[in-house]
């Protein structure tokens, strides 16, 4: 069975990544094939609303029309049982980049039909066992005061409903540098920065650990 694990940062081996890879490691220790991308090696944009998805008799079979960089990414997303998107938070949002993707992956295998009892239709699929992990500068209690539950939360309901599962795993206050001395700020402590990156990192990464042993188990059950 196959996990891919996304790395929506411009950043290949910082936070984001480095959870992405404890994730990874949960799956390859449960019997799973692993991969990570980095989504930032890609060129390519958003949805082009060709709505080649949506011709009656469509051929696309929940797969974007658009034949670019990222199709064989997308293609390998088709075929997983896993799939873990990470991203930094900006702004409120992830990166565009992820954005992008996430409109190319979702919207094929969405409808605008209903069913004979009112319910929304999708495209057949197998369920995959789906997260997203996200980092930010944000404290916890603040993210939850600002909306971030609802603003970050939608993805990951959107993949729910399309894809049959979906977690969300959140790290905050992560560490934004090595040496803050070089940056013009005073926003933040780099002494209570590194100290919680010390201290409450180690356990974001473990609860990553196993947010990606959890899934790749949760998608043997959903197979046998």
């Amino acid at each position: 069975m196959k996990a891919i694990f996304i790395n929506g940062s411009p950043r290949k081996n910082w936070n984001t990544a480095q959870l992405l890879d404890s994730a990874m490691q949960g799956a390859a220790d449960a019997g799973f094939e692993v991969e990570r991308v980095n989504l930032f090696d890609y060129e390519f944009t958003g949805c082009k609303s060709c709505f080649a998805c949506k011709i009656k008799n469509s051929k696309t079979n929940g797969v974007c029309a658009i034949r670019d960089s990222i199709r064989p990414v997308i293609e390998k997303c088709q075929e997983a049982d896993v799939i873990v998107i990470g991203s930094p938070v900006y702004f409120g949002y992830p990166t565009g980049s992820v954005r992008s993707l996430v409109e190319r992956l979702l919207f094929p295998l969405d409808t605008y039909l209903f069913d004979e009892q009112g319910n929304r239709m999708k495209v057949p699929h197998k369920t995959v066992q789906t997260a997203l992990i996200y980092t930010m500068n944000c404290p916890e209690e603040l993210s939850h005061k600002v909306g971030y539950d609802t603003l970050l939360g939608f993805t990951g309901t959107e993949m729910g409903r399309l894809y049959g599962y979906n977690e969300i795993l959140c790290s905050y206050e992560t560490l934004q540098f090595k040496d803050y001395s070089r940056y013009d700020m005073n926003l933040f402590s780099e002494e209570q920065r590194k100290e919680r990156h010390e201290t409450q990192f180690p356990v974001d990464l473990q609860n990553a650990y196993d947010l990606g042993k959890r899934l790749a188990q949760k998608a043997v059950e959903a197979n046998a």
